[in-house]
């Protein structure tokens, strides 16, 4: 089973996948994915010839301030980005999941939602936490301030909007207590692997 995690900035999603892991449960990592895809030969070539060649460092890597200060000045150009990276994404998450010898597999993204991205998945799981708390961890983790970090929650769907898609919630409001944090990811691993077991008890 393919199954994505998603949370809104601050969320605490990147620990609760660390949890998944410890279960053995693999992890694909889509932002971290992505930005290596800048490197492909025909990603590269099709970046420059929208933006330039200058996209590119003189070392040959993406220069991503420049690309951030693109992208965020026109949508055209942010749709071309994701037009480019997405089927590519797509296809090295298919392939990688493919791979993997586990009951399921876990697609980190926040923007699951943001990106219609829902069908690619047979469940979703959102981690959530207040408003507060993700204010206070981004500017904690990113040393910036809560206008910076309003801009960029502004950016994402509402939580409470995730929450009701979702198929899973995992609450994440005190980054103490992992007793409670890791009952909740223990509980979702055991359904869904019952939910694997009662799919081949229908064959």
């Amino acid at each position: 089973m393919r199954v994505a995690i998603t949370g809104n900035i601050g969320s605490g999603k990147s620990y609760v996948c660390d949890l998944f892991k410890s279960l053995g449960v693999p992890v694909f990592d889509s932002d971290r994915e992505a930005k290596l895809l800048y490197d492909l030969p025909e990603v590269r070539q099709k970046m420059v010839e929208r933006f330039g060649a200058n996209i590119y460092n003189e070392e040959g890597a993406l220069d991503r301030r420049l690309m951030a200060s693109k992208v965020f000045a026109d949508a055209c150009a942010l749709g071309y980005v994701e037009s480019v990276l997405y089927p590519v994404l797509n296809k090295r998450f298919t392939d990688w999941a493919d791979q993997q010898g586990t009951p399921y597999v876990l697609y980190e993204s926040a923007l699951i939602f943001e990106k219609h991205l829902e069908e690619m998945f047979d469940a979703i799981i959102v981690v959530a936490a207040s408003e507060s708390v993700r204010i206070r961890r981004v500017m904690t983790r990113d040393r910036c301030t809560e206008e910076q970090v309003r801009a960029r929650m502004a950016m994402q769907l509402p939580q409470s909007e995730k929450v009701t898609k979702a198929d899973f919630v995992i609450a994440h409001e005190d980054d103490d207590e992992d007793e409670y944090l890791m009952e909740q990811v223990g509980k979702i691993h055991a359904i869904l692997f019952n939910r694997l077991n009662n799919l081949f008890l229908d064959f």
